[in-house]
């Protein structure tokens, strides 16, 4: 086993990381993962979905069934999570995964939790913001994030850092405890329409000489 990894395909499933036209993207190439259902369904994978029934033609397509992740299988045949399909968007042409920009920010031992969200911009489409509870030993203020943001741009590529940051008291999540990301970029798209700056919201550039 190799800690941080999804772990291998269990016997009697064939599983794949597949491109966009549904073909195996091979060893360490991102991709949606893939379960092979014909010419035979695995034991134990549902047939099919019974509400709402329009789901079964996005996730069955072809010999495969769609789990709505994306992920790297490494040459051991290891999966390693990048994100859900329903959650990674584009920035400058640049595919950007939440998941691996709040694991970094989770590093900091000044955030609590943090989900991250596409922003509308007018020049790369969107770009990443991040919505930051911090532990009760830090407070709000411009120079909180100034350090976050010094703290990140340390740690990953420039296209995925986050260039807002906003400071909340709790995340909108489910029952079973996961954030509602479609909540916060409802939040997010209303707030620039109205082109207004949320409560305790940062942009990169406000410390920019």
């Amino acid at each position: 086993v190799k800690p941080g990894s999804m772990g291998v395909e269990s016997p009697g499933f064939t599983v794949e990381v597949v491109d966009d036209t549904y073909k195996p993207v091979g060893e360490g190439r991102e991709g949606a993962i893939a379960i092979q259902v014909a010419p035979q369904r695995p034991l134990g994978l549902m047939t099919k979905y019974i509400d709402p029934p329009e789901k079964n033609r996005e996730v069955f397509v072809g010999q495969w069934y769609l789990t709505g992740d994306l992920a790297v299988k490494d040459k051991e045949g290891y999966f390693w999570f990048i994100g859900r399909t329903d959650d990674v968007f584009k920035s400058s042409d640049y595919r950007i995964s939440p998941f691996e920009i709040e694991s970094e920010l989770l590093a900091c031992d000044m955030i609590a939790e943090s989900a991250v969200v596409p922003s509308p911009d007018r020049l790369k489409g969107f770009v990443p913001k991040a919505f930051i509870i911090l532990k009760p030993t830090c407070k709000s203020s411009p120079e909180t994030a100034l350090e976050i943001f010094s703290f990140i741009r340390r740690r990953i590529a420039p296209y995925k850092r986050p260039r807002i940051i906003q400071f909340v008291s709790e995340l909108p999540k489910t029952i079973s405890g996961k954030i509602r990301r479609v909540e916060l970029r409802k939040q997010e798209y209303e707030l620039k329409e109205r082109g207004t700056r949320g409560e305790d919201e940062y942009f990169e550039s406000d410390f920019k000489a």
